[in-house]
């Protein structure tokens, strides 16, 4: 699936910082991600403590600064990806980074994307205890909303001093933290909640109905909707946000959750097709399914998902532009 200057772990690494160059013309025709397939001479893997932050690296580890002449890191398009409630959530929006740059016949642009195992256990505890289900009461206490900050705050330190110019997070509950994680960033970060907002304002959408406004539905966890951002960016854009109710959030969507869990595929797939349909007969234009475990329930053929949008693919739409802009020294 990748092809280029890549580093990754023979052996399991907390967290694991994978610095690469996708190349689209191979990787269409490669299927699996190969453990190592090169290692820059200024690449770096390294251990984080449990607070996340990074040791002092070792004589000889390769990590400079942002005044690097690395053939990878000094690149003005390199993005700085950091992870969040699962890897393949990261990799499925790698795949996306992919398939909307091979749309128009180029390379993706060189990225370190840093992957955290306690981070990714961390989240969706937080993610999970936010849903009142009683199957769940006797699970650990989400973790400390300020040491998750702390947390990915390092993270975006160790990505500007590898050199990279802008900083995604593909990932809906970490966005929870965006303002936080941003505030003294020295490059862009991008936020999704923006990318999505900003593609239907473009869109130029028409009311389903006269005289009502133009509605969008979201789709998201109770985690994800109790941080408010997407509804946030989508009301500044003169959206009006039309959310499940607690009737649908309580029969539909928690429970196709828990179908998930039991790797009942067929009753999530009911499940969710039955809470889209509540909110599209709501006379909304689109539903934002902003969810990484609803992500993939449906078939990609069902027709529903047509009416749906993935903020996953408008952040890396949004990332492909940026990248392509630095480039040219736009």
């Amino acid at each position: 699936m990748f092809d280029g200057r890549l580093a990754m772990p023979f052996h399991t690494l907390n967290p694991c910082h994978i610095l690469g160059h996708v190349n689209t013309h191979r990787a269409l025709h490669k299927s699996r991600l190969q453990p190592v397939l090169a290692i820059p001479p200024s690449s770096i893997l390294l251990h984080t403590d449990e607070s996340g932050k990074f040791p002092n690296s070792k004589k000889g580890s390769g990590l400079r600064g942002r005044d690097s002449s690395d053939s990878l890191l000094s690149h003005e398009n390199t993005v700085g990806i950091i992870g969040g409630i699962s890897v393949n959530s990261a990799l499925n929006f790698l795949k996306k980074l992919v398939q909307v740059s091979s749309k128009e016949g180029k390379d993706c642009f060189p990225f370190v994307l840093c992957s955290d195992p306690v981070l990714n256990k961390e989240l969706l505890s937080h993610e999970r205890n936010s849903c009142p289900s009683p199957r769940r009461h006797n699970e650990k206490s989400p973790s400390d909303h300020s040491a998750i900050a702390e947390n990915l705050q390092n993270k975006r330190v160790f990505l500007e001093k590898s050199g990279v110019q802008c900083i995604v997070m593909p990932c809906h509950i970490l966005h929870s933290w965006h303002d936080e994680v941003s505030k003294g960033c020295s490059v862009p970060l991008l936020h999704m909640g923006e990318c999505v907002a900003r593609e239907l304002k473009e869109a130029k959408l028409k009311p389903l109905e006269a005289g009502s406004p133009l509605r969008i539905g979201l789709l998201a966890s109770n985690a994800t909707l109790a941080a408010g951002f997407y509804q946030e960016k989508l009301q500044s854009e003169g959206f009006e946000v039309v959310l499940p109710d607690r009737a649908t959030m309580e029969h539909t969507i928690i429970p196709a959750i828990e179908a998930l869990d039991r790797n009942d595929m067929e009753g999530a797939q009911n499940l969710l097709r039955i809470a889209l349909q509540v909110l599209l007969v709501r006379a909304v234009n689109t539903v934002i399914l902003a969810s990484d475990e609803m992500r993939d329930v449906l078939p990609q053929d069902d027709p529903l998902l047509k009416k749906c949008i993935d903020p996953l693919e408008a952040l890396a739409r949004s990332t492909i532009k940026w990248a392509q802009a630095a480039e040219k020294g736009i």
